[in-house]
């Protein structure tokens, strides 16, 4: 089971490997999402991002998801960054993040995430994934990143129930904990 936490100083370093790890993301990639963690960790005034661990009953850390309330909007939150660790994907670990993630979006009256990602080849298994977990491809940039990188623009709904609740696409929302 994956236990979810905020972010501390003492994770920046296997968030670091992590990244790494996946062959993923390019060194800029990198140097991008270590500047968000440090902002999160350091920038305590800053309210633009929020990071989660995943950590493994081991106290391994699984993964980590950064999100935030996207400027000058009501409701929609971004997406910006989810890696789990090579040694532990398919295991379901990015999708209790994202449950985590979303739950959390909710809370705080969420009403559209947005989560970007290239269309390169290589990420065709992250567009699945987004696909299985019911976001659409809202829109697509072409040549965005480089010349035949496209970025694909993904999006989740959430609906306000009449009795104050949230529903997602239709479906009551809730996190998965295991």
């Amino acid at each position: 089971m994956l236990q979810m936490r905020k972010m501390i100083p003492k994770d920046r370093a296997a968030i670091y490997e992590i990244l790494q790890q996946t062959d993923m993301f390019t060194l800029p990639e990198i140097k991008v999402a270590m500047e968000l963690i440090d902002i999160y960790l350091f920038n305590k005034d800053q309210n633009d991002y929020i990071i989660d661990v995943g950590v493994t009953e081991q106290n391994e850390i699984a993964g980590y998801i950064c999100y935030g309330p996207t400027p000058a909007t009501e409701g929609t939150y971004d997406i910006y960054w989810i890696a789990v660790a090579p040694n532990l994907q398919k295991k379901g670990i990015g999708k209790q993040m994202l449950d985590f993630a979303e739950e959390q979006i909710i809370r705080l009256n969420g009403r559209i995430i947005v989560i970007e990602t290239s269309s390169q080849s290589k990420y065709s298994p992250t567009q699945q994934f987004y696909l299985k977990n019911n976001y659409q491809l809202e829109a697509r940039i072409r040549d965005f990143y480089r010349p035949s990188d496209d970025r694909l623009i993904f999006t989740k709904r959430f609906e306000k129930k009449p009795n104050g609740g949230k529903q997602e696409n239709g479906k009551m929302a809730t996190a998965v904990t295991e």
